[in-house]
C-alpha cells in the first residue's frame, strides 16, 4: 500500500529546517507509524488518548466495528465508555495545566482592513461560560439541538464551544445558504434554538441575516415546525443598518470531535490561518471576509500582519489569486509562512506549483488534504517534512485510515489503476450515523459496495502509490469546495411552471473547480428567452442558496434517454463540455437529441 522507500525521482522535498522542528521528521517515521496506526490502533490512539483529560475511561474492546450491510446494522464503536468534554480540553486544560490562560487562542480579522479582535484563552472561556450560562437559561440541556447560522464572528467559536460544554449538539449552517436550505437544516436536526446575526459585510455586499433567517422560521411553521427560542448577535452598527432595507437534501453527521487538533500536529504557538474552515483553537486567525477585498492582496497583508505560519484554503481561492498574477503576493514579504494547505476540493498542478512557487517561495511545502464532513479529519495527506509531494497529489493516507480503489464489480485493484475511493476499517474520528435516518447513512455509504466506507470520490494511484483523488463520482458537484446535490437543483428549476425536466452536470471551471451546466425541457408553448432565464437562476438561489446559481443553462427540447427512460448523464457532461467522443451510446433511444443539444450549446456563462 505504502512504498517501503519515498520516490526520489520527480518529487519535491520540504527544507531541512522544517524536518528539524516536526514532530514527524522522515518518510520512514510516517510509514513507522502508520503500520502501527493500522495494525495496533489501541495502542496508536491509547498514547493519543493520553493527550486529553477522561472523565471516566473506556471498557471492553478499543475498536470495534461492522462496514458489511449484508452482516447486520452499520456500526463504528470506539473507546466506548469514555466520556470526556471537548471544551473543558481545549479551554480549562490550556489555562489551568498549561498556563496559557493569558496567550492569544485566536485573532479576529473583520471584513474591513482595522476591524480585528484579539481573543486570550482566559477571554474565550469567560465568553463560553457566559454564553452556556445562557443557553442553560432559555432551557437547552444536554442531548438537545441548537443550530447556528452566523458569519466568520467571534461569537460563533464561542456558541460553539458554549453548546460542547452543556453536551448541547450543534449543526452550523453555512451562512451563504438560502431561507429554504436554512429551513430544511433546522428540521433536519428539529432543534429548538436558532443562533444567528443581524447580517455582515462579505466584500461591499450586506447580507441581511436576520431576514433569510425570519423567512426560514416562517416556512419551518408552515410545515408544523416551531423553533422555540431564537438568539441574535448584533454585529451590525447603526449606519450598516439603515442600508440594510435596500437589500444538498443536507445530512447531519454524527461526528466524534476527539482528534481534530491531531491533523496538523507539527508545531507549537504557531499562528494558522484557514480561510475556509471553522476550526476552533488552532492558534489561529478567524477571518470574515473576502481573499480580494478590498483588494487581493489582502491575503498576503493579514499573512504578515499576524506572521502567519500555516496557511489554508481551497483551490477555488488559489485560482482567483493566480488570476492577478505574482505582484500582489511579492507585495508582503510572508517570511513567516512554513506550511500551505489546500483543501475542499483536487487541486490541478497548475495551480499547485503556483502556489508552491509565488506563494511558499519554493521552501513552503504543500499539505494538500483530502477529507470530508463525514470522515472528521484528514485521511489523505501529504505531512510536510516526511512525505516528498507530488504537485496535485494527496499523497498518501493518514494514521489509521486503509484505501483501497475498487472497480465497477467492487473488486480490489493493486498497484495504477483507477476506480473508486473506498476505506476499509473505521479510524476514531468516522462519522457514526446520519442524525436520526440510519438506513440513510447505510445507503449512502456502505450499500454500494459490502464491507467499504465508500467516499463517493473518484481516485487514482500511479506506479509509485501515490494517490490521485479525480473528483466526485456521484450526484454531487464541487463547486468553489461546496458539494452541491444535482438532484437538489434540478428540483429547484422544476419548481418553475415553465420546466417540465431539468438535467444538471457539471462542467470544468479555471476557478470554481466545478460549474453548473443545466439543460431545461420547457413545458409546450413555453418560449426560452433571456427573462425565464433570469428568472430560474433567481429560483435556484432563493431555494438552495448563491452558490447554487447556475453558470449555463441551456433549452433542451429533449434529453438524452436510454430506452428505459433513464437520463444519460454522462452524455450530458460530455455535450457541455464540448467533447464530441461520447463512447457507447448503443442504449440510447433517440440519436437525434444529441445532434440539436451540440447545436444549442451554450458557449458563454448566462
Amino acid at each position: 500500500m505504502i512504498p517501503d522507500k519515498a520516490p526520489g525521482e520527480h518529487v519535491l522535498h520540504a527544507s531541512g529546517d522544517l524536518k528539524k522542528e516536526a514532530h514527524i521528521p522522515s518518510f520512514e517515521k510516517y510509514k513507522e507509524l502508520y503500520i502501527r496506526s493500522v495494525e495496533s490502533p489501541e495502542e496508536f490512539w491509547g498514547d493519543v488518548a493520553k493527550d486529553f483529560f477522561w472523565k471516566t475511561k473506556y471498557t471492553g474492546k478499543f475498536l470495534d466495528y461492522n462496514f458489511d450491510v449484508t452482516k447486520g446494522e452499520i456500526f463504528v464503536k470506539c473507546m466506548e465508555g469514555a466520556t470526556t468534554n471537548i471544551c473543558y480540553n481545549v479551554l480549562d486544560r490550556n489555562i489551568y495545566e498549561m498556563k496559557l490562560g493569558d496567550k492569544v487562542a485566536f485573532y479576529w480579522e473583520g471584513n474591513e482592513p482595522g476591524d480585528e479582535k484579539t481573543v486570550t484563552y482566559r477571554e474565550l472561556l469567560q465568553q463560553v461560560c457566559k454564553f452556556a450560562n445562557v443557553l442553560k437559561s432559555q432551557g437547552v440541556k444536554k442531548g438537545d439541538r441548537v443550530s447556528i447560522y452566523m458569519p466568520m464572528v467571534v461569537e460563533l467559536v464561542v456558541a460553539m464551544l458554549a453548546c460542547a460544554r452543556i453536551g448541547a449538539v450543534h449543526s452550523i449552517v453555512f451562512a451563504g445558504f438560502s431561507a429554504e436550505s436554512l429551513c430544511e437544516r433546522i428540521m433536519d436536526s428539529q432543534c429548538c434554538i436558532l443562533i444567528t446575526a443581524d447580517g455582515f459585510y462579505r466584500g461591499d455586499k450586506l447580507i441581511n441575516l436576520k431576514l433569510i433567517a425570519d423567512e426560514a422560521l416562517q416556512k419551518c411553521r408552515d410545515k408544523s415546525f416551531t423553533v422555540e427560542k431564537c438568539i441574535m448577535l448584533k454585529h451590525l452598527t447603526k449606519e450598516d443598518e439603515a442600508w440594510s432595507g435596500s437589500l444538498s437534501p443536507p445530512a447531519k453527521r454524527a461526528c466524534p470531535d476527539l482528534l481534530q487538533s491531531s491533523h496538523f500536529p507539527f508545531f507549537h504557538l504557531n499562528l494558522f490561518l484557514a480561510h475556509l474552515d471553522i476550526s476552533t483553537l488552532l492558534q489561529g486567525v478567524l477571518f470574515e471576509g473576502l481573499p480580494t477585498y478590498p483588494d487581493v492582496s489582502r491575503m498576503w497583508e493579514i499573512v504578515d500582519k499576524y506572521h502567519i505560519s500555516k496557511f489554508y484554503t481551497a483551490p477555488t481561492a488559489i485560482r482567483l489569486l493566480m488570476k492577478y498574477g505574482s505582484e500582489p503576493v511579492q507585495k508582503y514579504k510572508r517570511t513567516s509562512l512554513k506550511i500551505l494547505g489546500t483543501v475542499g476540493e483536487p487541486i490541478n498542478p497548475e495551480a499547485w506549483q503556483w502556489y508552491y512557487s509565488v506563494v511558499g517561495e519554493k521552501r513552503c511545502p504543500v499539505v494538500d488534504t483530502f477529507w470530508q464532513t463525514e470522515t472528521g479529519g484528514h485521511v489523505m495527506t501529504p505531512l510536510p517534512a516526511a512525505t516528498p509531494m507530488k504537485p496535485g497529489s494527496a499523497t498518501f493516507p493518514f494514521f489509521g485510515v486503509v484505501p483501497a480503489i475498487l472497480n465497477e464489480s467492487g473488486e480490489e485493484l493493486e498497484g495504477p489503476s483507477e476506480g473508486y475511493l473506498v476505506f476499509k476499517q473505521p479510524w476514531p474520528g468516522v462519522m457514526r450515523t446520519v442524525y436520526g435516518n440510519q438506513e440513510r447513512f447505510e445507503t449512502t455509504y456502505f450499500k454500494k459496495f459490502p464491507g467499504y466506507y465508500v467516499t463517493g470520490d473518484g481516485c487514482r494511484r500511479d506506479k509509485d502509490g501515490y494517490y490521485w483523488i479525480t473528483g466526485r463520482i456521484d450526484d454531487m458537484l464541487n463547486v468553489s469546495g461546496h458539494l452541491l446535490s444535482t438532484a437538489e437543483v434540478e428540483s429547484a428549476l422544476v419548481e418553475h411552471e415553465a420546466v417540465a425536466e431539468a438535467a444538471v452536470v457539471g462542467r470544468p471551471h479555471p476557478v470554481k473547480g466545478e460549474s453548473l451546466y443545466c439543460f431545461v425541457t420547457l413545458n409546450d408553448g413555453i418560449n426560452y428567452n433571456q427573462k425565464l432565464e433570469g428568472e430560474l437562476k433567481k429560483q435556484v438561489r432563493e431555494k438552495i442558496g448563491a452558490i447554487a446559481t447556475p453558470d449555463y443553462i441551456q433549452n433542451a427540447p429533449s434529453l438524452p434517454k436510454t430506452r428505459s427512460g433513464k437520463i444519460m448523464r454522462r452524455v450530458l457532461r460530455k455535450i457541455a463540455c464540448n467533447e464530441r467522443d461520447l463512447g457507447d451510446v448503443s442504449t440510447l433511444a433517440d440519436s437525434s437529441v444529441i445532434e440539436q443539444l451540440f447545436d444549442n450549446r451554450c458557449c458563454t456563462a448566462v
